[in-house]
């Protein structure tokens, strides 16, 4: 010990010694220990903020009107059993709550996956507890208990819904399942369901997130989740001063994953995009769909003159018949060319006039080219509505806005953005559009 003593005095007493001393302390006084700080978004996306105004702008127009406002999600899921929940509870001074020393998923008795909606003006959250996979049908029974249960009977003369939700997950924009699950029950209901999601990377921002599951994750911290009533009970028993309530029930339903929504299944889902981004902004309306209609029936050929009409394509019937006669010089004198010479630049053998005739003439182009400028409508809506394969449409198109293009012809912001045959159908009927339809010939 001694020695210790002398050897630190002889260090203290070293010219260098108390300048490192000095220095030390200082570093001590500007440093301290500090956790990770989530503040690093990466890229975002040029109209974040403006889908936040748009979002609170429906929002408004919507609880103006008496209409129902609700943010969803699903919370993390748990595990069940004697496992650690991290936080604090008031107990006796040594007296915890025993707990298992590991964590092995065997050992869980199973898992729960909370899906909240959080009703924003009421502030009354619903909490379906699942026990299976947190997939689109999960979320959309979901929103179907809060309506049966609570939802209808707070709004009982609602119309219509807004639902605020992540852009990814069971209620991604991106999943088919989502959308045709609220076609479902938009049609049970009678309500017109509004879906607008949170851009990329901003679902810290949704309300849910901290008007309902911050609640209930203090509520409960420091409590095993030994059971699923444990879970359920925890979650109902959640307030807050501002007067925060919860239901909260368990749903022992199978939800299976891997289900496949095809073409046809998701062109009958009457859902509209609206004018700004489409993709996370839309409305899936109530109007059943006829299983016999123009929707499901392939040998159904759409009528030219009526998707010719100015709600479609955006301009008048005498502004679209002087674009089609635009380009008519270049078109010809393109199909010469495709007539005589093969892609790769080599002469083809056959004479010309041997070859097929093209499946849409120039008018057909240039309508199926117009339509999807105004109604940003995918290749699989085209295809059907012009009884040709996607391909042919992909390559009209583009034909097409090559010969605009040398025209100077700039097509307008889309004014909607439709991705299915039914929704189509829908905006046409509002806009006092009749989309007709006759039986194809057979060859």
């Amino acid at each position: 010990m001694d020695d210790q003593i002398a050897a630190v005095s002889v260090w203290g007493a070293d010219a260098a010694g108390p300048c490192r001393v000095s220095a030390n302390r200082g570093l001590l006084r500007e440093n301290s220990l500090q956790a990770n700080a989530k503040t690093l978004e990466g890229a975002q996306h040029p109209d974040r903020d403006a889908q936040f105004w748009y979002i609170n702008d429906q929002a408004k127009d919507h609880q103006a009107d008496g209409q129902p406002v609700v943010s969803v999600d699903a919370k993390k899921k748990e595990v069940v059993g004697e496992f650690k929940n991290a936080g604090r509870q008031w107990r006796p001074t040594g007296e915890p709550v025993r707990v298992d020393v590991h964590d092995f998923p065997g050992d869980a008795l199973g898992k729960a996956l909370p899906y909240g909606i959080y009703d924003l003006a009421a502030d009354t959250g619903w909490v379906n507890v699942g026990t299976d996979h947190d997939t689109a049908a999960f979320a959309v029974e979901s929103i179907r208990r809060w309506w049966n249960g609570q939802g209808r009977l707070d709004y009982p003369q609602a119309t219509r819904l807004l639902i605020t939700a992540d852009a990814g997950g069971s209620n991604g924009y991106r999943t088919r399942a989502w959308k045709t699950g609220l076609a479902a029950f938009a049609a049970e209901t009678g309500l017109a369901v509004t879906v607008c999601h949170m851009p990329p990377g901003t679902s810290k921002w949704n309300r849910i997130e901290h008007r309902l599951f911050s609640h209930i994750t203090m509520n409960w911290r420091g409590r095993p989740l030994t059971s699923h009533d444990v879970i359920v009970n925890s979650i109902a028993a959640t307030t807050t001063r501002t007067g925060l309530t919860i239901h909260a029930e368990l749903d022992t339903g199978v939800y299976p994953t891997g289900v496949k929504v095809s073409d046809a299944e998701l062109n009958a889902v009457p859902v509209t995009g609206h004018a700004f981004h489409g993709a996370w902004n839309y409305t899936v309306h109530p109007h059943p769909v006829d299983p016999t209609g123009p929707t499901t029936d392939p040998a159904a050929v759409f009528d030219r003159d009526a998707l010719s009409h100015p709600a479609l394509t955006g301009m008048t019937r005498t502004a679209l018949t002087e674009l089609t006669q635009a380009p008519t010089a270049g078109w010809q004198t393109l199909q010469k060319h495709d007539a005589t010479t093969r892609r790769d630049g080599a002469q083809r053998r056959r004479a010309p006039g041997g070859r097929r005739k093209a499946k849409l003439d120039l008018p057909d182009r240039v309508l199926l080219t117009t339509l999807q400028h105004n109604l940003a409508l995918p290749p699989t809506v085209l295809a059907r509505l012009f009884a040709v394969s996607k391909d042919t449409i992909r390559h009209a198109t583009s034909e097409i806005r090559r010969l605009m293009d040398q025209h100077a012809h700039t097509p307008r912001l889309p004014a909607a953005h439709i991705n299915t045959l039914a929704g189509l159908l829908v905006h046409a009927t509002t806009h006092g559009a009749t989309l007709t339809t006759e039986t194809k010939p057979t060859r």
